[in-house]
């Protein structure tokens, strides 16, 4: 993980993922790619993400979906708490 970022794994199944993000203010996620669909929601905080060539700030109640392979990157605004589900399976994330 990247610092200001803490990763909690919630459960996997067999198709998805689901994941607990807390991102301390100006905690900023690299830009990345993975091939897993990747949908969440603000429970509070603001954040900024940039999904290919759009960026987009979200607040809490707002949800977001970044299609697979698709570069990516986000920066906690203020203190922030993210519910993300992935799918298929984050292996690499199965045994948080």
């Amino acid at each position: 993980m990247v610092p200001g970022v803490i990763r909690r794994t919630l459960v996997s199944g067999d198709g998805h993922t689901l994941v607990r993000f807390e991102l301390a203010a100006g905690g900023e996620v690299p830009e990345h790619t993975h091939p897993h669909e990747q949908a969440g929601t603000v429970i509070t905080g603001r954040v900024r993400f940039r999904i290919g060539d759009r960026e987009a700030e979200v607040v809490p109640g707002d949800s977001y979906l970044i299609p697979g392979d698709v570069p990516h990157s986000a920066v906690a605004l203020e203190d922030s708490l993210l519910v993300e589900v992935f799918a298929p399976v984050r292996e690499e994330f199965a045994n948080d």
